[in-house]
C-alpha cells in the first residue's frame, strides 16, 4: 500500500499550485487549507503564516534547484565551457521542473521589500566569481568588455523565456510535447553560440 502523504506535504503541494493559479498576495490561507484537506488550526501549527510557508516552499523549489548552477559559475571552468554548461544545466533543471519558471514569475511580480528579505533570491542572480570573470576577460582583449549584468540577463532571459510561453510556441507550431522538448534541447547549442558570438571582440 502506497504511503499516503504527510500533512506537512499536502500543505504544500495545495499552497503551490494556488501560489502558480492566483498569484501570493491573492492566496488565503483559508484556501491552502481547504485544499489540502485541513482545518486553520492544523495550518497554522505547520506554518505560523502564509509568508512563512511561501519562504519554505521557494527555498525548497528554487533554492536546491539552483545550487548547480551556482557551483557552474563559480567553477574554474573558461568563459565559453562556462556558459555551454550553464545554460545546458538550466534548460535540464526547467524541463524538469516545468513549474519552476512559473513560481519565479509570480515570485518577482512581488513587492521589492518581500523579494529582497528572502535569502534564496540571490541564488537566481549571477555571481561576483562570474561577474569578476566577465570584466576580467574584457580587460585582457579575450572578449569585447561588456557589461555582466546585461550579459547575464540576456542569458537567463534566452534560457527561460521559451518555457513562460511554452503554450504560444505549441500552438502556433501544432507541437506535441515531445516536440516541444527537441525544441527545447535544440536551443541548448542555439544559445550558447549566441551568446559566445555576442562576446567575440570585433575583428
Amino acid at each position: 500500500m502506497a504511503k499516503s502523504k504527510s500533512t506537512e506535504q499536502k500543505i504544500f503541494d495545495a499552497a503551490t499550485e494556488l501560489f502558480l493559479e492566483k498569484g501570493v498576495d491573492r492566496t488565503s490561507v483559508r484556501e491552502i487549507a481547504a485544499r489540502a484537506g485541513i482545518n486553520l488550526a492544523l495550518m497554522n501549527y505547520y506554518f505560523r503564516s502564509k509568508e512563512n510557508l511561501f519562504g519554505a516552499i521557494f527555498s525548497n523549489l528554487v533554492q536546491k534547484n539552483s545550487e548547480e548552477l551556482i557551483r557552474v559559475l563559480n567553477s574554474d571552468l573558461g568563459l565559453e565551457e562556462k556558459i555551454r554548461r550553464y545554460v545546458s544545466v538550466y534548460i535540464d533543471m526547467l524541463s524538469e521542473n516545468p513549474l519552476l519558471v512559473s513560481f519565479v514569475m509570480s515570485i518577482l511580480h512581488r513587492s521589492r521589500e518581500r523579494i529582497t528579505e528572502m535569502e534564496a533570491v540571490s541564488s537566481l542572480y549571477a555571481t561576483e566569481e562570474f561577474t569578476r570573470q566577465i570584466i576580467d576577460e574584457g580587460k585582457r582583449g579575450n572578449i569585447r568588455k561588456t557589461d555582466p549584468t546585461q550579459f547575464f540577463v540576456d542569458m537567463m532571459s534566452l534560457i527561460a523565456f521559451p518555457f513562460a510561453i511554452r503554450a504560444l510556441v505549441m500552438d502556433k507550431n501544432n507541437f506535441t510535447g515531445q516536440e516541444f522538448d527537441n525544441f527545447i534541447m535544440e536551443r541548448k547549442k542555439r544559445i550558447p553560440e549566441m551568446l559566445i558570438n555576442s562576446l567575440r571582440p570585433k575583428p
